[in-house]
């Protein structure tokens, strides 16, 4: 397949692109776009052919569903069978913008999408580029994460191109992505509303605007082999570089020692060795390659810039990753569960 890389300006979406684009997902095409979370793979939502091309690019399970994004509050009525009391109320307060809500489906959505589930995952994001695209195009737009399926999500074009040029139609550059994790999914079908992934809106937002909401085990834990995923990145590995990750948690002294301590080990037996940490820390280690991800104080960058690092530890060739962990309030919680998936639950606690 032949990709054309497509540069669009994110102020101001040139109008005769942003159409090419939208023409190739009418015609069962795939663009890869960019979103305020990271960059998404997105072909026509109704269109199972279609949807099948984003499978096949990525070599993502079939058991994973797919989120439809929309361009406007008034699509959501077709795609589902009705809106929960309270839910529009959520709606208003966080669309367009990184949440996700998971509805019960209306009969036009294919089973494709949703994994066999009567539920349908929908977004309303808030890039100028993905709404521009979605509006032109008049479809929804079924799209995950724009990489080989497990790896660190896209947070800039350049990811992209490395994982699927030459497997989809288009490889739009729109610059890098704000938010740099994934949405927050919120299942709205029950009594009490579910969060199922966190991301750039925090359970602290959702609890604030909807009263309780649950979080699901999911999050922090491992989710086992025999369940059936409700919410895309639930169930398998995700986010995971080359290298192995192992994260350690405990007291900032008593993890810098014991980070250090790994270190010494792993090069004794001629590894290549990598540590993420914040700013404050990362001159106290003394791996082959360290990389700070942010300040303690700006939770937000360290989520900007995740992905990103642990993209750059690939190039950099090494085998084995120590990341600190981070507190689990407001974006941590999503920060967190990046990093226990990156690292299939490798958790050292000191």
């Amino acid at each position: 397949m032949n990709t054309q890389i497509l540069k669009i300006n994110p102020q101001n979406p040139e109008k005769d692109k942003i159409e090419q684009a939208a023409q190739v997902w009418r015609d069962g095409g795939t663009v890869a776009f960019p979103t305020e979370t990271v960059y998404g793979l997105g072909a026509n939502a109704l269109n199972e052919a279609a949807v099948k091309k984003i499978f096949e690019a990525k070599g993502r399970p079939a058991d994973n569903p797919l989120i439809v994004h929309i361009s406007d509050f008034e699509e959501v009525d077709r795609l589902v069978e009705n809106i929960p009391a309270g839910t529009k109320h959520l709606m208003s307060s966080f669309w367009p913008g990184p949440l996700t809500i998971i509805m019960k489906k209306s009969n036009i959505i294919p089973d494709i999408i949703t994994a066999g589930l009567d539920t349908v995952a929908i977004r309303l994001p808030s890039h100028p580029i993905a709404r521009s695209l979605i509006k032109v195009s008049g479809i929804p737009i079924a799209a995950p994460s724009a990489n080989t399926s497990g790896k660190p999500s896209p947070t800039i074009a350049q990811h992209v191109i490395d994982d699927l040029f030459g497997k989809v139609d288009i490889i739009i550059d729109g610059g890098p992505a704000e938010v740099g994790l994934e949405s927050t999914v919120i299942d709205v079908t029950g009594e009490i509303p579910v969060l199922l992934r966190p991301g750039g809106v925090t359970y602290e937002q959702l609890r604030s605007v909807l009263g309780e909401v649950q979080v699901d085990p999911a999050v922090l834990s491992a989710l086992s082999a025999d369940v059936v995923p409700r919410s895309p990145g639930m169930k398998y590995t995700h986010y995971s570089p080359n290298a192995e990750v192992v994260i350690v948690e405990g007291e900032k002294e008593k993890v810098i020692h014991a980070i250090n301590r790994l270190v010494e080990e792993n090069r004794r037996k001629g590894l290549k060795v990598g540590v993420m940490a914040v700013d404050e820390t990362a001159s106290l280690y003394h791996a082959d390659c360290v990389l700070a991800v942010g300040s303690e104080g700006q939770p937000q960058t360290i989520a900007a810039n995740l992905f990103y690092k642990l993209r750059e530890f690939d190039q950099m060739g090494v085998d084995i990753i120590f990341a600190q962990s981070v507190k689990e309030q407001g974006i941590g919680m999503a920060i967190r569960n990046r990093l226990n998936k990156a690292a299939g639950y490798n958790i050292i606690k000191v």
